[in-house]
């Protein structure tokens, strides 16, 4: 750290990213689709679309908004696009809870919460999850403040029930509530609080087509929500980096929007695997929350969740870790492909018997 660093960002935590790695692992530990994206995708980068990167893209994502919109039944105005779903989350906070603001979250669930807080300057309240790892909706009631909500959570996979859901949304109506819906594609859209949008003039829904739409390294998401609270973040974004999506992501994030069919596909394969390793991995002996989404959050009485990280690794496999209380002792595993969590479960055995 430099003398330069201004003092009010000296103490931060930035937030820490699942392990990249370019060696020959199976890489489980960062909740990537393992297909490839929409064929149509691929169609856009062979389009000839270099050609076009000597101007600046379109600041409005006009295209990107409309494909959004009419996907999910909205008006364009109650869109808008970021650097993923990460961007219009930071922009969010920073609108509602930044300076001085109130942020609140559960305390166990996507670790940018808290860098955002930290980072914005707002005070930020952590609300223990029950012990089954599931939120309590009255715990939110009157919460004083900016409420983010990732439903279904992470890392443990656990999915609110809409109508719960509400019941945060209707007991907080003069703050913001924040529901980030990253994994909601694995959960099913009737469970999706983008059903509220026209009831509730409090909320804003992040998406993001890291997950399900197999775009990871492209970086795109969005956020619904009413005009007005488009126009505040759009008013941040404007402020800050008008031209925040390249026209390539503009692009082949429009295509993959639309190829609903394709993804539809790959979502329920995703999900077929993850209920027959949560089978196997049960059998086994490991207890495993009902995640709804495209990961397994398991523990072992027989090994710690750093054992089993650190023996998987050994194997080749990456798993994430988290050394936080409460869930030290349990595993986030990625759904792979067929083969790819069946080269788990095997690891998984040998890692077993080793340390029994």
């Amino acid at each position: 750290m430099t003398p330069f660093l201004r003092p009010q960002y000296r103490s931060l935590k930035p937030y820490t990213p699942g392990e990249q790695i370019n060696a020959n692992f199976i890489k489980l530990n960062t909740n990537e689709s393992p297909f490839p994206p929409s064929p149509k995708v691929a169609e856009v980068l062979k389009s000839g679309i270099a050609d076009r990167l000597r101007l600046y893209p379109d600041p409005t994502l006009g295209q990107l908004h409309r494909g959004v919109a009419q996907q999910y039944g909205l008006n364009e105005a109650g869109v808008i696009a970021g650097n993923g779903s990460d961007d219009v989350l930071a922009f969010a906070i920073m609108a509602y809870a930044g300076g001085g603001g109130k942020l609140v979250c559960p305390d166990i669930t996507y670790g940018f919460y808290p860098v955002y807080a930290d980072f914005f300057g707002a005070e930020l309240a952590t609300v223990p999850l029950r012990e089954d790892f599931t939120i309590n909706p009255e715990d939110y009631a009157g919460a004083g403040g900016t409420v983010v909500i990732a439903n279904p959570n992470a890392p443990t996979g656990i999915l609110l029930p809409l109508a719960e859901i509400e019941q945060i949304i209707a007991t907080n109506p003069d703050n913001i509530v924040i529901i980030d819906e990253a994994y909601m594609d694995f959960a099913g859209q009737e469970h999706s609080a983008v059903s509220l949008l026209g009831k509730y003039d409090n909320l804003i829904v992040t998406r993001t087509l890291s997950k399900s739409h197999s775009l990871a390294g492209l970086r795109c998401g969005f956020a619904l929500a009413s005009k007005e609270i488009i126009a505040d973040l759009n008013r941040l974004r404007y402020s800050f980096n008008p031209y925040n999506l390249s026209a390539i992501t503009i692009a082949a994030a429009s295509a993959a929007i639309a190829d609903t069919e394709y993804y539809a596909e790959r979502i329920a394969t995703i999900n077929a695997t993850r209920e027959r390793a949560t089978a196997a991995l049960t059998q086994l002996g490991f207890v495993c929350t009902n995640s709804q989404a495209n990961f397994i959050f398991a523990t072992h009485p027989k090994i710690s969740g750093e054992e089993l990280y650190n023996a998987l690794r050994e194997q080749k496999i990456l798993v994430r870790h988290f050394a936080l209380p409460r869930i030290s002792n349990h595993v986030r595993i990625s759904v792979g492909t067929e083969e790819e969590m069946g080269a788990l479960l095997e690891a998984v055995r040998v890692s077993l018997s080793v340390e029994g």
